[in-house]
């Protein structure tokens, strides 16, 4: 396993971190199944989970407190808030939600503190100045270490620091986007912002939600636990999917030329970025985990690098409408139109 500072912070990070969004009713995992994947990926290296509230309705941090019982100072504790959880001041990122909603984080994970807590994704109802006061507030309290944002447009990152500046208050140090091969748009837009601002970069699905995993290829049946709920995002019948599949067949053959799994071409690949600290896996069973940490060491050559790059070329997102970090106003009508 390697380990990279994460942003400035001098904490030190897994290259590969354990992503808990599985854990629970979404990936229907039990609690015994929960603490062999945490046993086993501490075991590999593997030093930061990260989870949030939203993640089968809180049931997922409560399994990740129940596994890392009694070993917290060995784990760099992520989770996150501002998905709805229930009412509509139950959500969003105002002080009253935020104050409120860690407690119920702490209380869920049977801890007294996170290492990070993450804005999971902007909120355009409420002021930079508002959250970042909240977040500063938390942290002089000693329930955080560290604050950062997740898959924030970039004009977003840039503005948050500056608020951070100007009102003198405490400032997001990592971001969360998502980044693949097939999702690369960021590398043109967040990853030069969180670089220049000298953030930690945990980048989410790096295995494209299962698109890079080896198990979807051409003339084969889509069966993944992403594909029973979601099956929009698999229908090569639609035209970005099609492209998805084309993609992962010539990716198929570079990683067999390197002698790789598509896994670890995939993994290999996020985290060569210089920007990036940590490739989130989110395993659902300890199969899916061990084929996963099998790429903690793989360091991708330049010449396979290239070849991913004429394949997908640097900046393209082959299905941006999954990147979850719209503008507001692509998506509303009304906020487009007097």
């Amino acid at each position: 396993m390697q380990y990279r500072t994460l942003g400035r912070t001098g904490v030190q990070a897994s290259s590969l971190a354990l992503g808990a969004m599985n854990f629970g009713k979404i990936g229907r995992t039990t609690q015994d199944e929960v603490s062999a994947i945490v046993d086993a990926a501490l075991e590999g290296g593997i030093n930061l989970i990260d989870t949030a509230d939203a993640y089968s309705g809180g049931e997922s941090e409560e399994m990740v407190g129940k596994a890392i019982a009694g070993r917290r100072d060995d784990i760099v504790l992520a989770t996150k808030a501002s998905m709805p959880m229930g009412g509509r001041n139950q959500q969003g990122s105002s002080r009253r939600w935020l104050v409120t909603e860690l407690d119920n984080s702490l209380r869920r994970l049977g801890v007294d503190h996170v290492d990070l807590y993450q804005i999971h994704r902007w909120d355009p109802n409420t002021s930079d100045e508002e959250t970042l006061s909240a977040l500063s507030d938390l942290q002089r309290a000693g329930k955080i270490r560290y604050f950062g944002s997740s898959t924030f447009p970039a004009y977003r990152i840039v503005q948050a620091q500056w608020a951070a500046r100007e009102h003198h208050l405490g400032r997001y140090v990592t971001e969360q986007p998502s980044y693949s091969i097939l999702q690369r748009g960021i590398e043109s837009h967040v990853l030069p912002v969180t670089e220049e601002y000298g953030l930690g970069v945990l980048a989410w699905s790096p295995l494209a939600s299962g698109w890079l995993s080896g198990a979807i290829r051409e003339g084969q049946e889509i069966a993944t636990n992403r594909s029973t709920f979601m099956p929009q995002r698999f229908d090569t019948t639609i035209p970005s999917n099609r492209a998805r599949l084309d993609a992962v067949e010539q990716l198929a053959k570079v990683a067999d030329e390197a002698g790789l799994t598509m896994i670890q071409l995939a993994l290999g690949f996020v985290t060569a970025h210089p920007a990036v600290t940590s490739a989130i896996i989110g395993p659902r069973t300890l199969d899916h985990l061990h084929s996963q940490l099998a790429a903690a060491d793989t360091v991708l050559s330049a010449d396979v690098l290239d070849a991913i790059d004429a394949i997908v070329a640097p900046g393209t997102d082959l299905a941006a409408h999954e990147k979850n970090d719209t503008p507001p106003a692509l998506l509303d009508p009304s906020l487009r139109r007097r």
